[in-house]
């Protein structure tokens, strides 16, 4: 039998995504955020919620861009750092001892040493309550080339990417696959 929690934000699991973002002064600046994910797959869009208090906020509104990191497990430490911290009190990225890099397409910054990154143009708001999703048009998508498998496509077990658990308030990581998605269901056909 289940038993009713109510309402709550129990969506598991939830990625641990670093959102990148040049501040008024032109600072790079990152924060942590779980509340993501792919919202659009033509055009290719992520939506990422923040509550307007944040300093990430009006950054990404000033220059109307962002980039989203997928955090690997051996950065656990730093990703969590950056949902601690506001960019306005610390320089995240010197303190992290990581490195702020300019993306390509879009006036905002990404993390080196993370293997994977979205570089996003603001294209939607949508206030949602306590918080606003911010939806970035993804304009491109760069990937450590040792996180691509033979075929071209990013290797998930490569990337080993850090997943959070809101209820547990914990990290954790993949496990094994399980089975080849679009396929395995063909067998009740």
């Amino acid at each position: 039998m289940k038993k009713s929690l109510g309402a709550k934000t129990i969506l598991h699991p939830a990625p641990a995504l670093v959102v990148g973002s040049y501040d008024g002064e032109g600072r790079a600046n990152v924060m942590t955020a779980a509340w993501g994910g792919i919202v659009s797959s033509k055009p290719a869009c992520v939506g990422v919620s923040l509550r307007p208090s944040r300093h990430s906020y009006d950054a990404i509104l000033g220059r109307k861009a962002f980039t989203v990191n997928i955090a690997p497990t051996k950065y656990m430490r730093e990703a969590d750092y950056f949902g601690l911290v506001s960019g306005k009190d610390a320089d995240k990225f010197e303190v992290a001892g990581l490195t702020a890099v300019r993306a390509e397409q879009v006036d905002a910054p990404a993390v080196e040493e993370f293997p994977v990154t979205l570089e996003c143009r603001l294209r939607e708001t949508l206030e949602i309550g306590v918080h606003v999703q911010l939806i970035g048009e993804i304009v491109d998508v760069k990937v450590d080339e040792e996180c691509l498998g033979e075929d071209g496509r990013i290797s998930m077990a490569a990337v080993d990417p850090c997943i959070f658990s809101p209820v547990e308030g914990r990290y954790f990581s993949l496990g094994p696959e399980i089975g080849k998605a679009f396929s395995i269901g063909k067998e009740l056909r």
